[in-house]
């Protein structure tokens, strides 16, 4: 990428000036946001590595390398941040996010709020929750009685077809 393209991540600021420093050195992610755009921005520029390191060391992220490496293959479109609070505590903040991404000619929409923590003084992003209305309704049944199609979307609520995704 050009240092003088504008960054992935849609913050209308240059890459250089932007996710650029942070690929570079984590530690220029004062906020949760910016790790998070940074985030984003590897995912766009198929930066595995990057995604991998700014994981909390609790989630194992190595050994998870080809599925972390498959969903940042995906075509990574847009990212719209819909909350940033700055962290009331200095240790832990949340980004709610909707990250769209483009598959077989479909549009589909990750929407997270997102958990960083501090790990050696360095905003790692640890987990997240899908809002209540992307939940399934299928997953308040219990497993005898839920069916789900080859074509019917997945349970992750990933937007993909169960076949494509979970199935």
């Amino acid at each position: 990428m050009q240092e003088n393209s504008l960054c992935p991540c849609g913050s209308k600021q240059v890459y250089a000036q932007c996710c650029q420093p942070i690929h570079a050195d984590t530690k220029q992610a004062i906020q949760p946001v910016q790790l998070m755009r940074a985030r984003y921005s590897a995912h766009v520029l198929k930066n595995v590595d990057f995604v991998i390191a700014t994981y909390h060391s609790s989630c194992q992220a190595a050994l998870q390398a080809e599925a972390i490496a498959e969903s940042v293959d995906s075509h990574w479109v847009e990212l719209d941040v819909l909350d940033a609070p700055t962290p009331k505590n200095t240790e832990e903040g949340y980004v709610e996010f909707k990250a769209y991404f483009e598959e077989d000619g479909q549009r589909y929409c990750l929407h997270e709020r997102s958990r960083f923590i501090k790990e050696n003084k360095e905003w790692r992003y640890i987990d997240g929750i899908m809002p209540e209305e992307n939940i399934d309704p299928r997953l308040n049944q219990t497993i005898a009685k839920t069916k789900i199609g080859r074509n019917d979307p997945c349970l992750c609520g990933s937007g993909k077809k169960f076949k494509k995704c979970c199935g």
